[in-house]
């Protein structure tokens, strides 16, 4: 559907967004590219949000760069599963959300959108618990408070009401930098051995006889690929204006490709230099054992000699923690306009979903005390993987439905390595539950 350029009274409603950034034809390849590049960069939040700092530490210490091949290959089916919510976007014209609803029955819909809400109040709840974690660690405010302050970042979601959508990705894009550029200067400080990350990339089929090794590898996958950011990444691409013939929309996907492949590249960096801060810092040093961030943070400073390397990682996380709050709004706002056509202001929307997430996470910081974080960002990730492959199971068999997609149908090698993965989450998804619960 080709939409006109609007103004749009709020950068979180999607059906006042659509069509907003405009690409004229004679634009040069250098300025289509500024112009496509941003939805990219705001589905990359969720692939460095602070539910996956703990599983990139605990793997770094245990095993040094021994799992860097995971971050790498979970990133790479990230990219393609997003690649495929891009095209289902630019090509039907409407979002994931809006497709169930309106190709399944009702009572399938409504558990679909039940599944969904899930997925985004868990993910907040990682939000809340990394943010919270930062203020205490930064400042030396209690657990407690810094989860009820994070109530206040809806002040920040108002603050936004008003302004373009491009204004939004800027934003987003200085946070992401920000994070980048805290663990680009903790590398440089540790000097990590370049034959040790090169070894990393390497695939080795013997961890998987060791059930820790393989334990952390599923805690990677299943913490990379988040299921709001499907439904999410199939509205907001549609932000950029295509003309409805073959020949438009086809430049349009080659274009919200390579967005994609660039900021999920940088993600892919921020998860590897995660753990590869934590196989120089703590694996290389005998610590095999840090678990939990707060823990990471405390052993910085006297294993590198300086506070500068315990501040840094702090403010990655803070930052990590509040970047995801626009993408999880943005997130609701399409979920709830796709399964239930219902339209409500982006402050409710937020008021809503972090609400929700406040309970879990004050409840359990105070029932298992301050050093619970960790084992609550696990169990917030795994809420998260029950629900993913609900959200990949539609998009592949819409991407895939020529009925729906014409020409831009998955063809059949794209289709068989998408349920290649969907099999290899879904399994890994059940051995991380029957891994925890079993413990």
């Amino acid at each position: 559907m080709y939409h006109l350029p609007t103004t749009a009274t709020a950068p979180f409603c999607p059906s006042e967004v659509q069509g907003t950034v405009t690409v004229p034809a004679g634009f040069s390849n250098w300025q289509k590219l500024l112009r496509y590049l941003g939805p990219g960069l705001l589905i990359s939040v969720g692939y460095m949000d602070p539910g996956n700092w703990a599983t990139d530490i605990e793997a770094g210490s245990r095993y040094g760069t021994d799992l860097l091949f995971v971050v790498a290959l979970s990133s790479l089916a990230g990219i393609l599963l997003q690649t495929l919510c891009a095209r289902l976007g630019l090509v039907a014209g409407k979002d994931l959300a809006r497709l169930c609803s309106d190709h399944y029955p009702k009572p399938v819909a409504f558990v679909l959108w039940i599944f969904a809400e899930v997925a985004i109040v868990a993910c907040d709840v990682a939000e809340v618990l990394g943010s919270a974690l930062a203020l205490n660690l930064l400042f030396g405010l209690p657990l407690w408070l810094g989860i009820v302050l994070t109530a206040f970042d809806t002040v920040i979601v108002l603050s936004l009401k008003g302004r373009g959508f491009r204004q939004l990705e800027a934003i987003v894009l200085g946070l992401v930098s920000t994070i980048f550029l805290c663990f680009a200067v903790e590398i440089a400080m540790l000097q990590p051995a370049i034959a040790d990350v090169l070894g990393g990339l390497v695939p080795k089929i013997q961890l998987a006889s060791d059930p820790q090794a393989f334990y952390l590898a599923v805690g990677i996958v299943g913490a990379t690929v988040m299921p709001h950011n499907l439904y999410l990444h199939s509205s907001i691409v549609q932000t950029r204006v295509s003309h409805p013939n073959e020949s438009a929309k086809r430049e349009a996907i080659r274009w919200a490709t390579l967005d994609i492949v660039i900021a999920l590249l940088l993600a892919m960096l921020v998860n590897a230099a995660i753990l590869i801060v934590a196989a120089t810092a703590f694996h290389a040093t005998g610590e095999t054992q840090v678990t939990d961030i707060d823990q990471a943070y405390r052993l910085l400073e006297p294993i590198t000699g300086t506070a500068l390397a315990a501040i840094l990682f702090g403010v990655a996380l803070l930052v990590s923690g509040q970047s995801s709050t626009f993408t999880g709004t943005i997130a609701g706002q399409v979920i709830l306009e796709g399964f239930l056509h219902l339209k409500i202001p982006c402050y409710q929307r937020r008021l809503i979903t972090r609400g929700l997430a406040l309970g879990p996470a004050l409840a359990g910081v105070l029932w298992l005390g301050e050093g619970s974080v960790g084992r609550l960002l696990v169990l917030s990730q795994v809420v998260l993987t029950v629900q993913l492959p609900f959200a990949l199971w539609p998009l592949i068999r819409f991407t895939s439905d020529r009925r729906l997609m014409g020409v831009f149908a998955s063809g059949p090698l794209v289709k068989s390595i998408a349920w290649l993965i969907f099999c290899i989450i879904a399994a890994a998804n059940a051995w991380l539950i029957w891994g925890i619960f079993s413990e």
